[in-house]
């Protein structure tokens, strides 16, 4: 039988909603037990929300000082030493989950899955290749450990436990490697939704102009509440921070709806919003590939038709 380890994320002593979401395909191999691994120096409260999720079996805690912040070189030698006993290690395909799981496989002498879409059995899954135009099904050895990243705008996140699993210290007797360590972090902070996990997006592309003209997307999102996200051209114009991108080579992302404004829909950035579940979008140019994805396309100038919007919507 199958039994799958998670290795959550987490920051600032809260649980990212990716975490659930590589739950739901965990859930999908239809293992013996799901666990979730918690590597912080003070994992308590952020346990506890996993131990809340539907699914999960037992949430292991590992409290080091050394896991303060997470930094793959420290966290891989954790869960690989963890892995004994399990068929499966998952983590999210986040910019986390993308550093850890590589080391963790290589600790392990396996190859790791990448971007897994759907699971087609314990050991088949399906992934996207070529930028997401063709999906292709990779079958991993049946008599080793599958080390996988989950690609989180393919999953649901699993809903709440009617009752919590049970929280366990582990303890790990694993000499960590001191050549890395933390030097600091420098995010960008913001009262509207996190991009990543936000029902509603509103993104800006070059069309939108300008740096200072990316206050009308700005001030259209927040209308509707929604997180505000990029094209790569939007962001290589210096119109917008890189933590904002959308696409291949930005965040991939699945909200409810998803609104293109000045955006021509390169393939790149249309690998980022595949999953989407309603495309606008707001263009000037009838032509552009982006209409040829969208559930609802308005061929316009963007300066005019997001005001308008907007007084519809008062």
């Amino acid at each position: 039988m199958s039994k799958i380890l998670i290795i959550a994320e987490h920051l600032d002593g809260k649980l990212n909603l990716a975490t659930a979401r590589a739950v739901s395909a965990a859930a999908a191999v239809k293992p013996e037990g799901i666990d979730v691994m918690v590597l912080s120096d003070q994992p308590d409260a952020i346990a506890t929300e996993a131990a809340a999720i539907e699914g999960v079996s037992k949430v292991l805690t590992v409290a080091r000082t050394e896991n303060m912040h997470a930094l793959a070189a420290i966290v891989a030698p954790q869960v690989a030493a963890a892995a004994k006993g399990y068929s499966h290690v998952f983590a999210p395909s986040t910019t986390f989950g993308k550093d850890v799981a590589p080391r963790v496989a290589g600790l392990l002498g396996v190859n790791q899955v990448s971007d897994v879409m759907t699971v087609e059995s314990s050991h088949v899954f399906t992934r996207p290749i070529y930028a997401g135009n063709a999906i292709v099904t990779v079958e991993a050895p049946a008599g080793q450990i599958v080390v996988a990243t989950i690609r989180t705008a393919s999953w649901p996140a699993a809903g709440k436990a009617a009752s919590t699993a049970p929280v366990e210290a582990l303890s790990l007797d694993v000499a960590l490697p001191t050549h890395t360590r933390f030097v600091g972090l420098k995010q960008g902070k913001s009262d509207r939704p996190d991009l990543q996990s936000a029902a509603r997006v509103v993104s800006g592309g070059r069309g939108v102009g300008s740096k200072e003209n990316f206050d009308i997307v700005y001030k259209f999102a927040d209308k509707i509440g929604a997180a505000v996200g990029a094209s790569r051209a939007a962001v290589d114009a210096g119109y917008v921070p890189n933590e904002m991108q959308v696409g291949q080579t930005g965040k991939i992302i699945a909200p409810e709806l998803y609104m293109a404004i000045g955006i021509s829909g390169a393939i790149q950035h249309l690998t980022g919003i595949k999953d989407a579940g309603t495309i606008v979008a707001i263009n000037k140019d009838g032509e552009a590939p982006i209409f040829e994805v969208a559930d609802i396309g308005l061929v316009g100038d963007l300066f005019k038709i997001l005001p308008e919007l907007e007084q519809a919507l008062a």
